[in-house]
């Protein structure tokens, strides 16, 4: 292991397109002190030969092929195969900034082991960018600002999978890559909370992430809702689940209902309330459908909030606040 060397892990697959922008911006880096290990996914168009002629200029790009297969499989690999201290991720379709791997390695110095290293980012397409990835984007960004990346954590992945780096031994202790959970950087970012890696704020944009239609995240069947509501409750039932304290469901549409599926599946006792005039007295899955009011008669109650309205969660934090109730402690954002 070389204690300077930062090792980059990007797997790829079918991305001869977007390949030559994001190695010519891992080249141009500001600091030179790298190795990219990148996997040939089992690729059918000319992207291995692609990586192959930039790998033959320069010793820094090491070339392998999965002998798995999927990013897992790949990220095993790479990860089994880099030398560096320092581990980071990178898309094949991506683009660092200059100064990323400078930034996020000074800040990983700084801090010490048992942090993460994280930078802003920036979407970018050529058809132009969804109001949703948009909104996503302003979100993820503000909470790296300040580095309260898990005040959020259940309700979207709250570490971008290719704009963070670790101390090589932290990641280790996180299990790296090797549990078979999908999605994958979801499953990444709740074992860093799980293992109380912090996040360094950080006020600069470092990662370009490109959008387009055959991106993995629009397309695979490891991004469906289903795959992200079933990694929530299981971290959730491991790591902030407080079984002496009653539990409520807040909503009744199709995540409600899934995590409300999910719980009894579990065994797992529950409340369910819901603003629905129709719904309510109502049995959905032999649980009784209970109104708002219900609250009053409870105390130390943890809730899972369903809500997707952003009218409405914020009364829902304000509701909180007046009950000097605090979020991923008595209360969890579901959407």
């Amino acid at each position: 292991m070389h204690e300077n060397l930062i090792s980059i892990l990007t797997p790829f697959k079918n991305t001869a397109e977007f390949l030559p922008e994001c190695l010519d911006s891992v080249i141009n880096q500001s600091i030179d002190n790298w190795e990219l290990i990148i996997i040939d996914d089992h690729s059918t168009d000319n992207s291995h030969s692609l990586v192959s002629n930039y790998a033959n200029k320069d010793s820094r790009i090491k070339l392998f092929t999965n002998q798995g297969n999927g990013i897992l499989d790949a990220l095993r690999l790479a990860f089994k195969k880099s030398e560096g201290n320092f581990i980071t991720r990178m898309d094949s379709d991506d683009i660092m900034i200059p100064n990323k791997l400078e930034i996020l390695v000074e800040n990983l110095e700084k801090f010490g082991k048992g942090y993460v290293a994280v930078g802003k980012v920036k979407y970018f397409s050529n058809t132009g960018i969804s109001d949703g990835y948009s909104k996503y984007e302003r979100w993820l960004n503000k909470l790296t600002e300040t580095g309260t990346n898990y005040s959020e954590i259940y309700k979207e992945c709250v570490i971008p999978s290719p704009c963070w780096m670790m101390h090589r031994e932290d990641l280790i202790t996180c299990d790296a890559f090797n549990p078979d959970l999908y999605p994958e950087d979801y499953d990444l970012t709740f074992r860093f909370y799980k293992h109380s890696m912090a996040c360094i704020p950080c006020d600069e944009i470092l990662h370009l992430w490109r959008d387009y239609s055959t991106r993995t995240s629009r397309t695979h069947e490891h991004y469906a809702q289903n795959y992200f509501l079933e990694i929530k409750l299981k971290y959730f039932l491991e790591l902030d689940y407080d079984s002496n304290r009653p539990l409520v469901i807040w909503g009744a549409g199709f995540k409600g209902k899934t995590i409300a599926k999910l719980l009894l599946d579990n065994q797992v006792p529950f409340h369910w309330i819901c603003d629905n005039p129709k719904k309510i007295g109502k049995s959905i899955y032999d649980q009784l459908m209970l109104p708002f009011s219900f609250l009053e008669t409870i105390s130390g109650a943890q809730s899972i909030i369903t809500v997707a309205s952003p009218k409405a969660q914020k009364e829902i934090r304000l509701y909180f606040k007046n009950l000097n109730m605090f979020p991923v402690k008595d209360y969890f954002f579901f959407c």
